[in-house]
């Protein structure tokens, strides 16, 4: 991938159809000139406001691009997005380019993040498209002297019915602006005459990423690029006593306690990375205490009462138990990257992030300069869903790039590094406590606590959050509360239980913490789940008769019912068996129900898990093969959370710093799956990237208990078992 900056920042001739919220730098331009977008741009509102700032550009070539504020994750928004444009449109998935997170160039659509990138960005664009073809085909109009109902658009051409005039998108605009607020009510194509939508239309990208095409920010280069390594503490908090330049180097950065080191080459950097941490000499800290679910417990709280329903009281349980899990990490597969170019004028970053307007601000802070003098294109990143290292080293990269101005720039962390300092999954614990009915079995109270640190500690416009920021000659200490609500999502049971009381103690824990995917939702459902297997085993009552004489949605019934008819058939035995899980996410997006077969061979060996079934409704499918591609990835990824994850430390720092003692599920460990979508054309569409987590992991701790008796509630399931599977 040779690329220079300025391929990155300009646009080549088009009509930009804007659906203008204000903001000098999204006015549209003509199809003769070319862009040069303003570096302030920005846009103002809300990216889950109705309409938002949603673009579309007409090209000179007839095509479209589609400009959105997300960025490509894995998820398969690209095409998603894509899809929606084509449709309303009446075009080919192959006249539609997209253009992603981009500042000054995109919306500002915060963060990719919360499965929100289907129902807020593609859902505009879907707006903006059919809004940009009434326009159209109201010029073509009066262009042709014809009634806008007795023609049709079809690969960027407006035509007569008879097809003796044909227009192209371009000889309608005829280098005019074309320009326009999404209409309130806008006409949306009808649904039952989609060829696009709704089809499972493989992604572009898969079959370079299987071939190890470069794609990613790690594979940027940029003539005369030069490669930089930061020399990090031994542990948190510790300060810099004492520093050598590096001889033989381009340069040796020394910025209070915050130490890297710039190379014309990366085997360079690596070397004279290694030569500075053994000269570096860094303050003592305070041991990091042993973690459990007692210890986490123990430390000071802010409680919040999340839910309370009815009249729960001091009622005796039937069943009161307690589910712990541990620290677990992004571990994405390239560690976190970051480019940089500071021309004297405006400094340039390319990077993974996955909020690039916040991250601006956040840089601009932390160097104590303008938003308006920094310009982010995001890129994607080899491998994550959540909060990893990509906004500090974008944050590294901009550091030094001031410090080195007038070359590229390029920060690449080392396997080590990404594991010990990027921000993890926080550790929780659940203590569930339920009464059943004596005569029914149904449960009549319910009493939910946990305990968490944030869930979501991203930069969000603050250098507090950015790591090098706390370690600059003027640092940014202060630790910011986060985003509370993570911590408790899901933890409301989606079940029709009378009393209920559900509440949320915040700690502040030793290890940092922020976005991992589906947040707290992913051990609440654990907790959840498992403990309505307990209680269905209390009751006498088959798992799936129980959660579904709990539920009242006809949609979440009809996803158990599903798994339920397509799971009949498998064969169990004395070795092996199967354990369900149910939950809807943030209990108003996706159903999933999700099945897990495990057998086990050894009294003590880790059963194995063989296959899992998911029934998804994700509402309006857009793309049905991206949404088994998400459930399929998310059920093997809590898969390998559940079985085999914890992030372990000693007194002095933490010691998972590669795959051997950061163990994670490998080709031969992942089960066979499978993924049924219901399609629901007449419903929201809403994401599905966080909808496996949480019942995948309950159903596979669910199988286990089955198949061998013993009830695992404290993650990882390994850890309860003497030999590996």
């Amino acid at each position: 991938m040779q690329t220079s900056r300025r391929t990155f920042i300009k646009t080549t001739g088009c009509l930009t159809i804007g659906f203008f919220l204000g903001g000098e730098a999204f006015k549209s331009t003509s199809l003769a000139g070319p862009i040069t977008p303003s570096l302030s741009g920005g846009h103002p509102s809300s990216p889950f406001e109705d309409p938002i700032n949603a673009w579309l550009e007409v090209l000179a070539d007839g095509r479209i691009r589609v400009l959105t504020g997300k960025l490509e994750l894995g998820q398969g928004i690209t095409t998603a997005v894509a899809q929606v444009a084509a449709e309303e449109l009446n075009m080919e998935m192959t006249q539609v380019e997209v253009t992603m997170a981009e500042t000054g160039r995109t919306p500002n659509e915060g963060y990719t993040a919360g499965s929100n990138s289907i129902e807020s960005s593609a859902m505009s664009i879907r707006r903006a498209a059919a809004a940009a073809r009434e326009q159209l085909l109201q010029l073509a109009a009066e262009k042709l002297h014809t009634p806008a109902t007795e023609l049709q658009i079809h690969n960027g051409k407006i035509s007569t019915k008879d097809h003796t005039h044909t227009l192209t998108f371009s000889e309608i605009l005829d280098n005019k602006q074309l320009q326009g607020e999404i209409p309130g009510e806008v006409t949306l194509k009808p649904k039952e005459t989609y060829t696009i939508v709704g089809k499972a239309t493989p992604r572009e990208d898969t079959a370079k990423i299987t071939k190890g095409d470069p794609i990613y920010v790690h594979d940027l280069r940029f003539p005369g690029m030069v490669h930089a390594r930061i020399v990090r503490p031994p542990v948190y908090g510790a300060k810099l006593l004492h520093a050598e330049e590096v001889p033989g180097i381009l340069k040796t950065v020394i910025n209070g306690s915050f130490l890297a080191v710039i190379a014309a080459g990366e085997y360079e950097a690596i070397q004279a990375q290694r030569l500075a941490r053994e000269k570096a000499k860094w303050s003592d800290v305070p041991p990091l205490p042993k973690i459990d679910a007692d210890y986490l417990q123990s430390l000071p709280a802010n409680t919040e009462q999340v839910t309370q329903k009815g009249t729960p009281g001091n009622i005796t349980p039937t069943l009161k138990t307690r589910y712990f899990k541990p620290y677990i990490m992004h571990g994405a597969t390239g560690p976190s990257c970051a480019i940089a170019f500071y021309d004297n004028t405006t400094l340039h970053i390319w990077t993974h992030s996955q909020g690039v307007y916040p991250l601006r601000e956040s840089v601009a802070k932390m160097l104590r300069i303008s938003v308006d003098n920094i310009h982010i294109k995001g890129v994607p990143g080899a491998g994550c869903y959540g909060h990893n290292g990509a906004d500090d080293a974008a944050a590294d990269a901009a550091l030094l790039a001031m410090a080195y101005p007038g070359k590229h720039i390029r920060v690449q962390w080392m396997r080590e590094e990404e594991n010990a300092w990027e921000p993890y999954g926080s550790a929780m614990v659940m203590e569930l406590a339920a009464h059943l009915d004596q005569t029914t079995g149904r449960i009549i109270h319910w009493q939910h606590d946990l305990w968490s640190d944030t869930h979501g500690a991203r930069p969000g416009g603050n250098a507090d959050n950015l790591l090098p920021a706390r370690y600059i000659e003027q640092p940014f200490l202060k630790k910011p509360s986060g985003f509370s609500g993570g911590a408790y999502r899901n933890a409301t049971p989606y079940y029709a239980i009378p009393d209920q009381l559900v509440r949320a103690h915040f700690f502040d824990g030793p290890l940092r913490t922020s976005s991992l995917r589906s947040l707290g939702a992913y051990a609440n459902i654990f907790a959840i789940e498992s403990f309505m297997d307990e209680l269905a085993e209390k009751a006498g009552k088959d798992p799936f008769e129980f959660r579904l004489m709990h539920l009242v949605d006809q949609r979440a019934t009809d996803v158990l019912e599903k798994l339920r008819t397509i799971t009949s058939n498998q064969q169990t035995s004395h070795t092996g068996a199967i354990g369900i899980a149910f939950s809807r996410y943030e209990n108003t997006k996706s159903y999933c129900a999700v099945a897990a077969r495990v057998t086990t061979s050894l009294k003590n060996s880790l059963p194995r898990l063989e296959k899992m079934w998911a029934v998804i409704d994700a509402g309006e499918a857009i793309n049905l093969d991206g949404i088994k591609n998400t459930i399929e990835g998310g059920m093997i990824q809590s898969a390998s959370w559940t079985l085999y994850e914890e992030v372990k430390f000693n007194e002095r720092q933490i010691t998972s710093l590669n795959w051997n003692n950061y163990p994670i599920a490998r080709f031969p460990q992942a089960p066979d799956v499978e993924v049924i979508v219901i399609d629901r054309p007449s419903e929201k569409a809403v994401g599905a990237g966080e909808a496996a987590q949480g019942p995948a992991a309950a159903a596979i701790v669910n199988a286990i208990h089955r198949a061998t008796g013993k009830r695992i509630r404290h993650l990882p399931v390994a850890k309860a078992f003497s030999h590996p599977a």
